[in-house]
């Protein structure tokens, strides 16, 4: 309690001192600010206890010192209601706060643009392409940005697409707008750099400098360290039954601009468009837009957090999780512990069949990011998991199946573009002899493909004699009864379309790409 001395009369404690400034100012910073008449007690002392009220807040001011809390006159007041200092703005965008601003800004939306036209991907229920909208932002584009400041935008539902799992099952995913995936994208590229320092370093799904293969190789690092067991956890359609309150309690623990925050949540809640039909969103983060992973990312963070806390050793790629451990009864212990944290405290869904425990080295149980570990004389090594290898087969004999028509000019680049996208996510795995085996299969299956395309014996006769075949034998070989798988692995094709001329013809070899890839290991 302060109290003036001489006059027993007049005294004011701090609750009366606090009662008193909150008659003086109001402000609020969502309506106009407005000072309120300054209360003035009616009473035989008011001349003294105005007095003493002035010297009370002097000797306020005294005790605060530098917290600059000094009172103004009633001029001053009217004047600086409403107003924040510089201070406390620059500390509330460091602290997340005033990021609208950023995320609408003109440099940061024709990013944001430009990285949605490079992935080309397809339009959502208005049908607009990445072309239509480009037009679009230019003529509406003060219209869009005035709509997101005053919180009246609304995005679009998405558009449901079903992708056939390797396993068996689909995978939903939703197709946002163009235009509402470049806000997403110009928000996810302002929210980025804030959460990328809190995410953890083994956490290497969607992330800048981050990739499935990094995380594998972090795999084999700790199996050469003596973690010899892995728990492997399958969460049953993650994207889909994210609990929207706990994210957004997450996101709110970072970013303090409402404005933001409240988009982020309609895009939560834009719903789903199936088979004409609005399905509302009450959970989940539908794949496809470009702001999904981020959130993915964001909500799984609390786990990384959890079992590092612990001394707990996890790797994670999205929702595809490995716990890595020294031994099999810890990894049974981690397994229960992690289903409890992901059920109870982040409401997710544990497959329990799926989940299991498993040794690194085990050829059919481990499957990380469609690999698996080996060990030979010189230590643990990469390998491409034989299901990753058994689906890959599958679609280059698709690719090269002879009943297409096409010429195989064009079978041949079809082929080089999928090997070349294959290779670059699976070739840091050992696996020279089978990419040999390969090179041979489809040198065979062209051959037999352009066998096929040869049709009648007239043609084949005069083909092989153009290809310097003898005429006895090119007579005799182009009647032939072999089938074409046959003929493919004989000598008619292999001495007539040698690997020089399928070369000339643009066969790309899947293993001199393999060894040019690891010419410098």
């Amino acid at each position: 309690m302060w109290q003036i001395d001489g006059e027993k009369d007049c005294v004011l404690t701090r609750g009366d001192l606090a009662s008193a400034n909150k008659r003086v100012v109001t402000t609020n910073c969502e309506k106009s600010a407005e000072a309120i008449v300054p209360w003035k007690w009616e009473g035989p002392n008011n001349r003294k206890f105005e007095e003493r009220k002035k010297e009370v807040y002097m000797l306020k001011a005294e005790y605060l010192g530098n917290k600059g809390y000094l009172q103004r006159d009633n001029a001053e007041r009217e004047e600086y209601a409403g107003v924040q200092s510089m201070d406390s703005r620059e500390a509330e965008e460091a602290d997340g706060a005033g990021k609208l601003e950023e995320i609408l800004s003109r440099d940061n939306l024709n990013r944001a643009y430009k990285r949605v036209k490079s992935n080309k991907g397809a339009p959502g229920i208005d049908g607009m392409n990445v072309e239509g909208a480009q037009s679009w932002l230019r003529e509406h584009r003060e219209e869009l940005l005035e709509s997101i400041r005053s919180g009246k935008y609304k995005p679009q539902p998405v558009r449901r697409k079903e992708i056939p799992k390797p396993d068996g099952g689909v995978r939903k995913l939703g197709i946002p707008t163009v235009i509402d995936r470049v806000i997403q994208q110009a928000i996810a590229q302002q929210l980025t750099p804030i959460y990328e320092p809190l995410f953890s370093e083994n956490s290497f799904g969607y992330r800048p400098g981050k990739s499935a293969q990094v995380a594998i190789q972090k795999v084999k690092e700790y199996a050469e360290q003596g973690y010899r067991y892995a728990v492997l956890m399958d969460l049953s359609k993650y994207f889909d039954t994210l609990n929207h309150e706990l994210l957004m309690n997450m996101v709110r623990e970072q970013i303090h601009d409402k404005c933001v925050t409240d988009l982020i949540r309609k895009y939560l809640k834009s719903g789903v468009m199936e088979d004409g039909l609005l399905v509302k969103t009450e959970e989940g983060s539908p794949q496809g837009g470009p702001l999904s992973p981020l959130l993915a990312n964001i909500y799984l963070n609390k786990f990384d957090q959890e079992m590092e806390g612990r001394g707990v050793v996890i790797i994670r790629y999205a929702d595809d999780v490995v716990i890595l451990a020294n031994s099999e009864r810890a990894a049974k212990r981690l397994l229960e512990s992690g289903r409890k944290y992901l059920e109870g405290k982040l409401k997710l869904k544990v497959n329990a069949q799926k989940s299991k425990v498993t040794s690194v080295m085990a050829i059919r149980n481990f499957k990380f990011l469609g690999f698996a570990l080996g060990k030979g004389k010189n230590g643990y090594f990469i390998r491409a998991h034989k299901d990753s290898l058994k689906k890959a087969k599958a679609k280059l004999r698709d690719l090269t199946s002879r009943s297409q028509g096409r010429n195989v000019r064009m079978v041949m680049h079809k082929v080089k573009v999928y090997i070349r996208g294959w290779l670059g996510y699976f070739g840091i795995a050992s696996m020279k002899e089978t990419m040999k085996d390969w090179d041979g299969w489809l040198r065979r299956r062209f051959r037999m493909y352009i066998w096929k395309h040869w049709k009648k014996p007239k043609t084949r006769v005069k083909n092989l004699k153009r290809l310097g075949m003898p005429d006895w034998q090119s007579y005799r070989n182009g009647n032939t009864r072999k089938g074409y798988w046959a003929v493919s692995g004989s000598g008619i094709v292999s001495h007539t379309i040698t690997n020089k001329r399928l070369a000339l013809a643009g066969y790309y070899s899947i293993l001199d790409r393999y060894e040019s890839m690891h010419s410098c290991d």
